[in-house]
């Protein structure tokens, strides 16, 4: 019973609607692949709309771009 109730308490719910979820992250990572400076705008675009969303921490909104 324990494992099963832990279980359930990990799930996720869906979005509350996608015309919000296409406002925070954007649809420009759509066929990006990183391989092209224009790839790396897209996901950089989205990258921004996550970080501004606080969907992710500071520290990974931070990571992203280290190395470059």
């Amino acid at each position: 019973m324990t494992v099963a109730s832990m279980g359930a308490a990990c799930g996720t719910s869906g979005s509350a609607n996608v015309a919000g979820l296409r406002r925070v992250v954007g649809t420009d990572l759509i066929g990006a692949r990183g391989a092209t400076p224009a790839d790396q705008r897209k996901i950089d675009r989205t990258v921004v709309g996550i970080c501004a969303a606080v969907v992710w921490t500071e520290w990974e909104c931070a990571r992203h771009g280290e190395g470059r």
